[in-house]
């Protein structure tokens, strides 16, 4: 079922293109130097395609909340997904939305200078300009009150969040908005995962924070909770 992405009424980017690209279930607002949306659908098809077969032949896979072994010759965005579960503690799904976002957004870059995807919260982001990206965190009273710079220099990176307040993914936690910043797309999106499974109440921030630094490849987290907020690594906030 479509559920409209009213946050993306927040998001620009100054001097891309926007379009949107829709197969079932994903959901893509993509940003390049080019209307690239033809060829963004057929990658989101293809991708698609890789996961679906892999699940048909390990049901496991869609299934698990837990990491599991994949035999070595699956396919690379399946590996992506399993590596980024490992890292995390949780299921490989977790890393679905995130991984498609990095897996087409890089394809794309074959034929573009910078390229966005942003996929239900979960953002591959290569800029040759700093840009800010707003942070929506529900009915928290700090909700599209922050936003962090993103440097050109970091970039390629993914930005992914997990929220227990806002959308359609499954989350054990309460957190209005947990977001991860990684060089790897799946791993921030696994890594939200995990962290937002963490936070039920304002107190849990300090330990879902110290367990966001034990994860290789994360390099900063945000944490929002009602009025509550956290943070660590390489961010920096700037005025929204």
């Amino acid at each position: 079922m479509y559920e409209p992405r009213f946050y993306r009424d927040q998001m620009a980017a100054e001097g891309l293109v926007p379009f949107e690209v829709r197969v079932e279930e994903t959901d893509l607002l993509i940003c390049a130097t080019d209307n690239l949306s033809a060829m963004a659908h057929e990658l989101v098809v293809y991708y698609r395609a890789l996961i679906e077969e892999f699940i048909e032949r390990f049901p496991v896979f869609k299934t698990s909340f837990t990491p599991i072994e994949i035999p070595g010759n699956a396919p690379d965005i399946i590996k992506s997904m399993a590596d980024a579960a490992k890292s995390a503690g949780v299921g490989p799904m977790a890393a679905v939305a995130g991984a498609i976002s990095e897996y087409v957004g890089r394809a794309l870059l074959e034929h573009a200078d910078e390229v966005i995807v942003e996929n239900g919260g979960d953002i591959f982001i290569k800029s040759n300009k700093d840009r800010k990206m707003g942070i929506y965190a529900g009915e928290s009273p700090l909700s599209n009150r922050l936003a962090v710079a993103v440097k050109a220099a970091d970039t390629p990176l993914g930005i992914c969040t997990s929220s227990g307040s806002v959308g359609h993914s499954t989350s054990f936690g309460k957190a209005d908005a947990v977001v991860i910043f990684s060089a790897d797309t799946a791993l921030a999106d696994a890594a939200a995962t995990r962290v937002g499974n963490m936070v039920r109440t304002k107190e849990d921030i300090s330990k879902a924070i110290d367990f966001a630094q034990t994860v290789p490849g994360v390099e900063g987290v945000i944490i929002v909770i009602g009025d509550g907020l956290g943070g660590w690594g390489k961010f920096e906030f700037v005025p929204i």
